[in-house]
């Protein structure tokens, strides 16, 4: 008889305790487009330490958000927000005690794209980079910790891979925060972006989750409808501005003409011309002779016969 053959359960690749125990609730509300709904899947596919719920109707309050990640054991939460069918706004919360964060997400561009030709191993974890001017700033120190804590996935997590091989850099230029995400190649250190990318346009930070007292406000911060009215303000001035210069040339055609004085120095070069002796004539012109047209009078000649037949006929 042939022994059956025995099966190892191969050990574990850490051996470490999984002791961070993040765990990241990414959805959104009703109403988002196919690019945010893209971004969404991206997001949770680079991050194993994310959970996906279903979305959420516009009409509830935000605050059943940390009643929703309760449920789903989670203690951070990525939430996008859909208005008006254009506008996508970010919420990063700490829950359920806070701080949490809105953003105006702009420039959205997710892995699908032909031009991010980089590749990284699903679950591996990231570094995360950030730009010197989170350490000067206190609002921007809050929001890196922040990042650090939804972004950052835990070491030995279950879904994860014990490997670093992308990056996730924070930089601030022009008051907001653009967020890339690299491949790092091993033979020379160097980057190929890999994908998704966003700007996040600061707007307020709270001290509660998805509510609370407002701890910063963005002075250089401007909403997307007043970024559309004074579009169409513009647009409008320029129409205005059109429509008067056409008035003012037509009150200028019916204006009186002004008369220039006449300048005695204009005909000095002038030479008259000789005139000519005026002829009276005394004897009436001859009458020119009245040539008749030969091949009219043979037409007419031949209407006649012509009549003369039918007559006789």
């Amino acid at each position: 008889s042939v022994p059956p053959q025995e099966y190892s359960i191969p050990p574990p690749v850490s051996q470490g305790k999984w002791k961070n125990k993040e765990r990241v609730l990414i959805f959104s509300s009703r109403g988002i487009n196919f690019r945010t709904r893209h971004l969404m899947q991206d997001l949770r596919t680079l991050m194993p330490h994310s959970k996906a719920d279903t979305k959420m109707d516009r009409k509830d309050q935000l605050f059943v958000i940390n009643e929703v990640c309760e449920m789903k054991n989670c203690n951070k939460c990525i939430f996008f927000e859909a208005k008006k069918k254009q506008d996508l706004y970010m919420w990063l919360s700490n829950t359920p005690q806070g701080p949490s964060a809105k953003f105006l997400v702009q420039n959205v561009h997710t892995l699908a794209e032909l031009k991010m030709t980089g590749n990284c191993l699903r679950g591996s974890r990231p570094l995360l980079s950030f730009d010197p001017i989170f350490d000067r700033e206190p609002h921007y120190a809050l929001l890196k910790e922040l990042f650090i804590q939804v972004f950052g996935t835990p070491q030995y997590h279950p879904k994860s891979q014990p490997f670093v091989d992308h990056v996730f850099t924070f930089t601030v230029t022009d008051e907001r925060i653009w967020f890339r995400n690299y491949q790092i190649i091993e033979e020379d250190a160097s980057l190929v972006e890999i994908g998704p990318r966003f700007v996040l346009n600061l707007i307020k930070i709270f001290q509660g989750s998805f509510g609370g007292p407002t701890l910063y406000e963005n002075p250089h911060y401007q909403s997307p409808n007043m970024h559309r009215r004074l579009i169409r303000l513009s647009v409008a001035a320029k129409f205005r501005e059109k429509q008067q210069v056409k008035e003012v040339q037509k009150i200028k055609k019916k204006g009186t003409k002004v008369l220039v004085e006449e300048d005695p120095t204009e005909v000095v070069f002038e030479t008259p011309a000789e005139e000519k002796p005026v002829e009276i004539q005394l004897v009436k012109p001859e009458s020119k002779p009245i040539v008749k047209d030969k091949k009219k009078l043979r037409k007419i000649q031949r209407k006649k016969q012509k009549k003369l037949f039918r007559t006789e006929g």
